[in-house]
Parts: structure tokens; sequence; C-alpha cells
């Protein structure tokens, strides 16, 4: 199956290029085979948004490929296959059984495009250093 993506809402800054990084806020769902169960989240308390190098295979294959075609600002419900998630291992520590189909809701709150970075903040433009707000 792979990864199935369902736009939110769409984005309006560029898509992350592959070895780049990306920041994102993202919710996870299928805690113990149950996808209307959260298992992960960047807005809980104490969590921060969620940095990674995409198509360098540092996080799930879904999340390489679903958010490789995402633009900044986007939201999209991300369905991944176990295949695609965590597979025959699970992830027991986030209450993820193995073979589980996992559903995130992510955002694209950044892209870095060389050197400059990217960020949705509020609607408003403006430049600070090598960083680029929306």
């Amino acid at each position: 199956m792979g990864v199935e993506k369902e736009v939110l809402r769409s984005g309006t800054g560029p898509k992350p290029v592959a070895g780049r990084k990306v920041t994102v806020h993202c919710t996870g769902y299928g805690k113990n085979g149950d996808l209307s169960q959260k298992f992960w989240s960047t807005k809980d308390p104490g969590q921060q948004p969620f940095a990674f190098k995409i198509g360098q295979g540092s996080v799930i294959k879904g999340w390489d490929e679903g958010v490789l075609g995402m633009q900044v600002g986007e939201v999209a419900r991300l369905r991944c296959s176990p295949d695609y998630a965590y597979g025959p291992s699970g992830f027991p520590a986030w209450g993820i059984q193995p073979n589980s189909v996992l559903v995130f809701e992510i955002e694209v709150l950044s892209v870095e495009l060389g050197r400059l970075l990217l960020f949705m903040r509020s609607g408003m433009s403006c430049y600070a250093g090598l960083r680029y707000w929306l």
C-alpha cells in the first residue's frame, strides 16, 4: 500500500528537497492498533516541532515519501501501511504493535533551501539573517 496523503490545508511555500532539513508539527495515531488513539504529538505540552533530513532514511518511509511532496504551510494526513511505518518490529515504547497501519497529521513548518530556511510565521513575510518567514 505505501503512503496515502490527504491534504487538509494547502501550503504556499516550496517543497522540501531530499537531503535537506525539514521541520514539522506531527501527531501520530494508531496506538494499540486503534487509529483513533494518539501515540505522540509535537503539540503536546513539553514537546517541540520535529526536524529531520528528508529522503535519508532517518524517519519511517511513509514520512520520507509523504512529506517530500508537501509544501511549507501544508497540513496533510498520511496513512502509512506497516512496511512504510514500523513494520514487524512495531514501536512498543509508544504502544505501536507489529505490522500496524499508522496515521500521521503533519504540518510542514519550515524547509532548508541551501543556506536559506523558509518558515511559516503567522502569515507575515520578513527576513532575519539567513532565515525567511512567510
